[in-house]
C-alpha cells in the first residue's frame, strides 16, 4: 500500500506557472513508477505526465515543452512544474502511483491515487 498526498494547486493567470507536488507514504517509493493525470468538469481524466523508477520522463503532447515532472527518491515526492499555463489546463490533477515495468498512461493501470489538486487558470 501507498497513500499520496498532492499540494500546491490554486489559481493563476495565463501565462503564469504552478508547482504541484506529491508527497508518498507507505511501501518503498522508489518501487514505483509515478505519474500525473487531471480532469476537468464534464471530461475523463486524462494522462499528462510520467516517471520511471530510474528517472524517464513522458508527456502527453499537449503539455510537452511546458510542463516537467521529477522525482526526489530520498524525500519520497513527484513533482510537476508547471509553466505557460493556459486556462485549457484548468483541472483537478491528480498523482498516482503503478508498480508496473513501464510507467503506463492509462488511468486503469495505476494502482493507487491521490485525492487530487484543483488548478485554475484564468485568461
Amino acid at each position: 500500500q501507498v497513500q499520496l498526498v498532492e499540494s500546491g494547486g490554486g489559481l493563476v493567470q495565463a501565462g503564469g506557472s504552478l508547482r504541484l507536488s506529491c508527497a508518498a507514504s507507505g511501501r518503498t517509493f522508489g518501487w514505483y513508477n509515478m505519474g500525473w493525470f487531471r480532469q476537468a468538469p464534464g471530461k475523463e481524466r486524462e494522462f499528462v505526465a510520467a516517471i520511471s523508477r530510474s528517472g524517464g520522463t513522458y508527456y502527453a503532447d499537449s503539455v510537452k515543452g511546458r510542463f516537467t515532472i521529477s522525482r526526489d527518491n530520498a524525500k519520497n515526492t513527484v513533482s510537476l512544474q508547471m509553466n505557460s499555463l493556459k486556462p485549457e489546463d484548468t483541472a483537478v490533477y491528480y498523482c498516482a502511483a503503478d508498480d508496473g515495468i513501464v510507467p503506463p498512461t492509462t488511468t486503469s493501470a495505476y494502482d493507487y491515487w491521490g485525492q487530487g489538486t484543483q488548478v485554475t487558470v484564468s485568461s
